[in-house]
């Protein structure tokens, strides 16, 4: 399961480091105003895929992969949030 989500943080990087004329993730990555207005298009599809309980798989995954191009955009490290989730946990472990 994670092999495929680290993959695309893989494919995330490369692309951003070596872009690929007509890459639809290279779109995103440069176009920042765009690969806002996508993540908040899929997650409100995503939401209302659950409401009517329809295509709930499809929206998830499309929000994961936008959401990882987004995060790459603007230099948001998977590495530092794994950091901050595990802060949390240690912290609630206390609690």
């Amino acid at each position: 399961m994670l092999t495929t989500l680290e993959n695309l943080f893989k494919l995330a990087r490369e692309r951003k480091e070596k872009p690929v004329d007509g890459s639809y993730t290279n779109k995103l990555l440069s176009d920042k105003s765009l690969s806002k207005s996508k993540v908040l298009e899929e997650i409100n599809e995503l939401i209302e895929a659950v409401d009517k309980d329809t295509n709930k798989i499809h929206e998830a995954a499309d929000v994961f992969y936008h959401l990882i191009i987004y995060l790459e955009a603007h230099n948001i490290k998977i590495e530092d949030i794994e950091k901050e989730l595990e802060k949390r946990k240690k912290s609630n472990e206390q609690n």
